[in-house]
């Protein structure tokens, strides 16, 4: 978990709360290897004053976000939440509408907290069904035009059919493929900042 060493009220409003799964988490890899401490380190690098705060657990569905949500906004007051879950849902074949409301809480209490939000999307692989997989991609979709937030319609964008990306397990990526995950999401956080 990446927390800065400022006060609290120092740092209200310059961070980023990332709410996510071990895609976020940087399972199997060091933390700083994660697309979460490339993130910290290219805001540095752009002169970007904000602070990273990673509440992702590995295993983590999008209930357990909705769960955890309230506690992680008055912990960290961001001024930017990145809602990256969904992945675990799919994987064990939760209804799609039930991710939905509770994507939808967190977004909720994000915006309601004064926070903006980035939206990143989850596939799933085709073998769920042809059905399964559009209704689970039409979730964020509608969500991001719903609550009028920034989208990213897949997080694995650009390594998702490149076998040597991922760590033995087929699921996580590896530490070359994190500042691809990163690239995937700077272009769309980056009008949230300011």
């Amino acid at each position: 978990m990446l927390l800065s060493c400022l006060p609290l009220a120092a740092r209200a409003g310059n961070s980023i709360l990332i709410v996510g799964d071990s895609l976020s988490a940087a399972y199997g890899l060091s933390q700083d290897a994660g697309w979460p401490s490339l993130l910290q380190a290219r805001l540095k690098q752009e002169g970007m004053d904000y602070t990273v705060a990673n509440v992702s657990i590995s295993g983590e569905t999008s209930s357990g976000g909705a769960a955890r949500i309230a506690e992680a906004l008055r912990t960290h007051r961001p001024g930017v939440v990145i809602v990256a879950l969904g992945a675990n849902d799919g994987l064990r074949g939760l209804p799609p509408q039930q991710m939905r409301a509770n994507l939808a809480k967190i977004m909720h209490e994000s915006r309601r907290a004064k926070a903006r939000v980035l939206l990143v999307g989850m596939r799933m692989p085709p073998n769920y069904g042809e059905s399964y997989t559009r209704q689970f991609a039409q979730v964020y979709a509608g969500l991001a035009r719903e609550y009028k937030v920034a989208l990213v319609p897949a997080l694995l964008q650009g390594i998702e059919q490149r076998r040597e990306m991922f760590l033995s397990d087929n699921i996580h990526p590896t530490a070359e493929a994190q500042p691809i995950l990163l690239d995937n999401l700077w272009k769309a956080l980056v009008p949230l900042l300011k």
